[in-house]
């Protein structure tokens, strides 16, 4: 049970990648500033989250089950709270999609929506009331650079993240009037579990109902280039989870944040022509005519983000 003074943090999608780490996270802070709900639609997963969570477990962090795409089980979670308090909702809960999208089938679609959408709105709407009423609360979005720059072959994906940040940017005015913030956390690529167990399903897959054109250049050409966008600009959970907190313990949240300032430029470049020719003509030169200066660009940035440079960096103060 909280104690007073304790902000109730409750995560989504708490069995793996960012929201295990952020769960442990602010359970471990040394003020005890944070009581937390992990969550999880599967508590069979739970194991990792147990042995991680160490002596915080039962004091600064409990596992409770939630399914974000069920009326059910939220309502069930959130019953299970003291007073259905929550001060800081964290929709980390995600699933990702790649490939053609002729071999998509509609269902598998769908339940990207469902959860990366659906299941983020269905969380908004339980907490609402009570934030409203009380008139403090905060609300945290795990979108993407994705849902600001759509990517070749993530279509679906970025779809989803595209359509939770249009429906947070209109939400949020609204919630100002209430002392309510929101803000969308968009990390670029994180090295998960999850990401390079889809990214080797995805390269034994067939993709029935694509071309064989549009196979080869998934394959041969954006699998590739994939690879070493996340060997080069990924992070760790654990880095993306540090930069969550420091939004939430922000005396004025910011909306939005961008956790790898390298993707800066990359979005940037979509707003400077309103054609929106820039940006597509580039991406597709990138990975389609120029591919030696793709991966040269790559090696720079392994330079510039490299141990190595960065401590004969001078930062100015």
């Amino acid at each position: 049970m909280a104690t007073d003074g304790q902000k109730v943090v409750l995560i989504t999608g708490c069995s793996s990648g960012i929201g295990l780490r952020l769960a442990v996270l602010l359970a471990r802070d040394t003020q005890r500033r944070f009581y937390v709900i992990a969550t999880m639609r599967d508590l069979r997963k739970k194991a990792k989250l147990e042995e991680e969570a160490g002596v915080t477990l039962h004091e600064t962090l409990v596992i409770r089950q939630l399914d974000v795409c069920c009326d059910e089980s939220v309502t069930e979670c959130l019953n299970g709270l003291q007073d259905r308090k929550i001060d800081v909702l964290v929709n980390n809960a995600g699933m990702g999609q790649i490939g053609p999208l002729e071999s998509l089938s509609m269902q598998d679609m769908q339940k990207v929506f469902d959860t990366n959408f659906f299941g983020a709105v269905r969380m908004i709407k339980a907490v609402l009331p009570d934030m409203k009423r009380r008139k403090s609360g905060h609300i945290v979005v795990m979108s993407s650079v994705m849902g600001l720059q759509g990517i070749v072959f993530n279509d679906v994906y970025s779809a989803s993240k595209f359509a939770i940040e249009g429906f947070c940017e209109s939400l949020a005015v609204q919630l100002l009037k209430f002392n309510v913030n929101v803000s969308l956390i968009e990390p670029g690529p994180v090295n998960t579990e999850f990401e390079m167990k889809l990214m080797e399903e995805v390269a034994k897959s067939e993709f029935p109902g694509a071309d064989a054109d549009t196979v080869r250049y998934f394959k041969d050409v954006y699998l590739p280039a994939s690879h070493e966008i996340f060997v080069t600009l990924g992070q760790s959970p654990d880095t993306v989870a540090k930069e969550v907190i420091k939004v939430i313990a922000m005396r004025k949240p910011v909306f939005r944040y961008l956790t790898n300032s390298l993707y800066t430029p990359l979005v940037a470049m979509k707003y400077a022509d309103e054609s929106g020719n820039l940006s597509v003509r580039s991406f597709y030169n990138l990975l389609f005519n120029y591919g030696t200066i793709f991966h040269l660009s790559m090696n720079l940035l392994k330079c510039i983000t490299c141990n190595c440079f960065r401590r004969r960096t001078v930062t100015p103060s």
